[in-house]
């Protein structure tokens, strides 16, 4: 049995303070809205106790699927390197990214430098993404949706060449009779969200995992514990989202939450099972919430 624990949208706090420099252009419009709005949901406590719990768990690797941080500061992908190293080994994490970690012009390839050792491929390769890993009999599929986009604006991209990697590393992880685990940020299906946060290719990424098959796909960015089934050319495949991993309880959204994934081969079939864990009440204890053989 392989232990996969997920989470997402870390949007890890506190938020350093900006120089006024760096509030230029649209990070002074989402540092008003963290200050406003997020500053009262997302908080360090309900992801600390989230992870302790995930911890107690023992899975046997973490997937991470993006926003790590908010704002995409120096000083914030500095305290989120912080934060991965106490967790676990770079070994037995891997990580995406989202829109917050592409926030601004130039982000993107700064966070490909911070965080590299969280997704460092086991296969060479020119680009960062997608990578894949092979962790005893998954293989770990890293694509990335994170672009700098204009003023209220959270959309992601996922291009040919992209999809190009992708359908290469499925087909070899097919070959050696892997579980495949797809991880990208934006959530890679129709009407998920509204179309100024939706995922453009998103035709590019479902045409390949449809054709080559893929065993489980998990996304991030909707802040929501979400299933979602789409018909592959052989089998059906599975998309699952999950809260943000700081959400306190009593907010809009639904409270901080890890999915743990359960997977074994038995009987000449994969067998999954999803198991969600999340805060239940304002004293942030945290219950099995419920469980779906995929």
């Amino acid at each position: 049995m392989f232990y996969l624990a997920h989470i997402s949208d870390v949007h890890l706090s506190p938020l350093p303070q900006p120089s006024l420099f760096e509030l230029c252009g649209k990070r002074l419009t989402g540092y008003l809205n963290w200050k406003k709005k997020r500053n009262n949901q997302m908080k360090p406590d309900a992801l600390e106790t989230l992870m302790h719990t995930l911890k107690q768990k023992k899975p046997d690797h973490i997937v991470i699927s993006g926003d790590l941080v908010n704002l995409a500061l120096e000083k914030e992908f500095t305290q989120a390197r912080n934060w991965l190293i106490a967790q676990n080994n770079p070994q037995n994490i891997s990580l995406t990214f989202g829109n917050h970690d592409a926030y601004v012009r130039g982000a993107f390839q700064k966070a490909c430098t911070y965080f590299q050792p969280w997704i460092k491929s086991d296969f060479p390769q020119k680009n960062p993404f997608p990578y894949m890993r092979i962790r005893d009999n998954i293989a770990i599929i890293g694509a990335s949706s994170a672009i700098a986009t204009p003023l209220f604006q959270a959309s992601g991209y996922f291009d040919k060449q992209q999809a190009k990697i992708l359908s290469q590393f499925l087909t070899k992880a097919e070959t050696r009779g892997l579980f495949r685990v797809v991880i990208i940020h934006h959530p890679p299906f129709h009407h998920a969200t509204s179309w100024h946060k939706k995922l453009w290719g998103i035709e590019h990424f479902l045409k390949v995992v449809k054709h080559h098959g893929c065993e489980l796909i998990l996304h991030g960015h909707t802040h929501l514990p979400t299933l979602n089934i789409i018909e592959g050319e052989t089998s059906k495949i599975p998309i699952v989202g999950v809260s943000s991993a700081s959400q306190s309880f009593g907010s809009k959204k639904p409270p901080a939450s890890f999915n743990l994934f359960a997977i074994e081969y038995l009987h000449h079939q994969w067998h999954c099972q999803l198991q969600r864990y999340g805060i239940i009440n304002h004293n942030n204890e945290i219950a099995c919430i419920e469980k779906i053989d995929l």
